[in-house]
């Protein structure tokens, strides 16, 4: 079973997996990247493009989602350079300093203990860390409220080849990639309150449904349908 909760790191989410179902649903887009615990080893969720599916038997994970965009200034890596990727946080960091916060997370105890331990990690880690840039953080925003890539730009000052890379960065894709996820996530989350197909598409920014057919089936590898 999957719970979350925010978190005191400002737009960051904490969410634990219990053990269930014996095959696990696939992780989606969503611009976010996330610092993991499995109850032996950490490791970072890079940005994804397309629809991760767990792999091995059940186990419970512990995670913090950061916000879009902050997580490599927290990490100390590029986003690109982890995009669609699963790493060991001791390939980012000393491995000295991670087997420390490992025995601090065993020795927590319950999965609620263990959840504040992985947050206070994130918290001192954020604590010692350059501030987001709060240009990147409107950029998300305009993004989600489906705003065009281009007229963002414009409006934050920033020229198309500039955006590019500093959204490469900070997101792990360019700023039409991050749109295109952030558009399915709105999709997404209408059509789970029963909105019908259609109207989902014109409420989410698509051209109509079959653009938003091909969009899904493009970033999960499934349909909308088959996804709810």
């Amino acid at each position: 079973m999957y719970a979350q909760r925010p978190s005191r790191l400002p737009g960051a989410v904490l969410w634990t997996n219990e053990p269930g179902a014996p095959h696990a649903r696939p992780v989606l887009p969503d611009g976010c990247m996330d610092l993991l615990w499995n109850g032996d080893r950490l490791l970072v969720a890079g940005p994804d493009t397309r629809a991760y599916r767990p792999g091995g038997g059940p186990a419970r994970w512990t995670g913090v989602r950061f916000f879009p965009g902050t997580a490599p200034t927290l990490l100390g890596v590029p986003a690109h350079e982890l995009k669609d990727r699963r790493v060991e946080l001791s390939d980012l960091w000393q491995a000295p300093e991670v087997r420390r916060l490992a025995a601090r997370l065993r020795a927590a105890g319950t999965p609620a203990r263990t959840l504040d331990a992985l947050e206070n990690i994130a918290l001192a880690r954020a604590a010692a860390s350059d501030p987001f840039d709060p240009l990147l953080r409107e950029l998300v925003a305009a993004l989600d409220a489906g705003r065009p890539v281009a007229a963002t730009a414009d409006r934050l000052g920033l020229g198309a080849r500039q955006l590019h890379r500093r959204s490469l960065t900070a997101f792990g894709y360019g700023p039409k990639t991050l749109a295109r996820i952030l558009r399915l996530q709105r999709a997404l989350a209408l059509a789970r309150t029963g909105t019908s197909f259609a109207l989902t598409a014109a409420r989410s920014g698509y051209a109509d449904q079959p653009h938003l057919s091909r969009e899904v089936r493009q970033l999960t590898g499934t349909t909308l349908a088959e996804l709810l």
